[in-house]
């Protein structure tokens, strides 16, 4: 790949090629960007890149599906493949032993990567049928993880048409054992996020263009389903204020409430996903079609994503 910028994140309030981003004086809320913060380009020449998570010492590691590979970016600025293939992953988490969670959508299972770059499978299907293909995966604190199965048919695949009779949340408890459906009622689940207690997840339904909140409860189960926004979304985060951050147009900011608090325009056809990383959590790195984005925020990141 062809580095177009490399920087350590407190460059990011210096240098930008591109609009700046300030508190709004009439706005309800601020801006959870920096003042006088500027959107750079951390480097291209991808394909199609995805899937942001940052593990403990805030280096993030991203997808490039299309070629097949987990790619690393460090917080001092360097890039390289970490594994190649990659099963074709697409979203990443990071758990708190430091294992990377990855939506391996060649074959439609979920995997944990270990730092010694071997893999598990974890989940290889549903009751014995394939699942649609797992996209978008987030770690519970204190164990238990939550991903989404939506059905978008790839040209590498060699199966059939949607076995699952449904596009939906999945749940699968620490123990790794029975997995189980916590949402059957969307049309295309996408991106997912939940708070730093795990006691709320969001869910974008994308095909619907709509994001929900679910109360978590003890057992996994989800709650109380309520609307955030009219909005769905490819990948998403959260900042320590609560803000939850919206991907597809750029990166678009919601509050908890559900009232938009910022948008931020990225110069790419498609923005699929978005997280924090760096070694303070500030930089807001996105995924975003052939390259890849940061800025530097007054917010922070609580997890991996």
């Amino acid at each position: 790949m062809r580095v177009t910028t490399m920087f350590r994140v407190f460059a990011l309030l210096a240098v930008g090629t591109s609009t700046s981003w300030a508190a709004d004086a009439g706005s309800a809320a601020p801006s959870p960007v920096a003042p006088g913060a500027r959107l750079d380009k951390i480097a291209g020449g991808f394909e199609f890149t995805e899937g942001p998570a940052c593990d403990a010492q805030g280096n993030v590691y991203f997808t490039d599906q299309p070629n097949d590979r987990i790619v690393r970016w460090s917080t001092d600025g360097h890039l390289s493949d970490f594994l190649k293939p990659s099963g074709r992953s697409n979203g990443l988490c990071f758990d708190a032993a430091g294992d990377l969670w990855a939506c391996a959508d060649e074959r439609n299972e979920l995997w944990v990567v270990h730092p010694d770059k071997t893999h598990e499978t974890v989940v290889r299907d549903n009751q014995g049928k394939l699942l649609n293909g797992p996209n978008d995966v987030w770690i519970r604190p204190g164990g238990g993880t939550y991903f989404t199965d939506p059905f978008y048919k790839r040209p590498y695949w060699h199966r059939g048409e949607m076995e699952q009779d449904k596009q939906c949340v999945y749940y699968l408890p620490p123990d790794r054992k029975g997995l189980r459906r916590v949402t059957d009622d969307l049309e295309q689940p996408n991106g997912i996020i939940g708070t730093p207690d795990g006691k709320i997840v969001y869910v974008a339904d994308i095909r619907a263009k709509k994001t929900w909140a679910y109360d978590i409860r003890e057992d996994g189960s989800l709650a109380n389903k309520r609307l955030l926004c009219e909005m769905g979304s490819d990948g998403m985060t959260i900042d320590n204020e609560g803000n939850v951050y919206l991907t597809g147009d750029g990166v678009t900011v919601f509050n908890s409430k559900g009232q938009q608090v910022e948008h931020i325009a990225v110069p790419e056809r498609w923005t699929a996903n978005v997280c924090f990383g760096g070694a303070d959590r500030h930089l807001l790195f996105i995924t975003a079609s052939k390259g890849v984005y940061g800025i530097s925020m007054r917010t922070h990141g609580v997890g991996s994503q």
